[in-house]
């Protein structure tokens, strides 16, 4: 069993930067394909970005590219997801996803993830 739990959310400006933590316990996540995903009021569960097991690979939400940067310290059992450029339109509950599975390949489906933290709330002002 895998307890995921998500902070850095908050009040930002647009134009600002936020650090999400997504800290675990009960396993070691180095063996865990991990995802952080965004539901916003009325839509669907959104995916944002991921990374293997290793770190070697990340993918992107295209609503995010080039503005938001996963990484992960398995040392340290966390995953983070670095928001700089923050819109208004990233408001929304993030979440952590893990899956245990020694892919090459990021999981995008939210389906496919075993665990998930309880959120944390980003809210970007214009």
């Amino acid at each position: 069993q895998v307890q995921l739990v998500e902070s850095g959310g908050g009040l930002v400006q647009a134009g600002g930067s936020l650090r999400l933590s997504c800290a675990a316990s009960g396993r070691t996540l180095s063996s865990y394909v991990m995802g952080w995903f965004r539901q916003a009021p009325g839509k669907e569960r959104e995916f944002v970005a991921g990374i293997t097991w290793s770190g070697g690979s990340t993918y992107y939400g295209d609503s995010v590219k080039g503005r938001f940067t996963i990484s992960r310290d398995n040392d340290k059992n966390s995953v983070y997801l670095q928001m700089n450029s923050l819109i208004p339109e990233d408001t929304a509950v993030y979440s952590c996803g893990a899956r245990r599975e020694h892919s090459r390949v990021v999981i995008i489906d939210p389906k496919r993830y075993d665990y998930w933290g309880q959120g944390t709330q980003v809210t970007v002002s214009s």
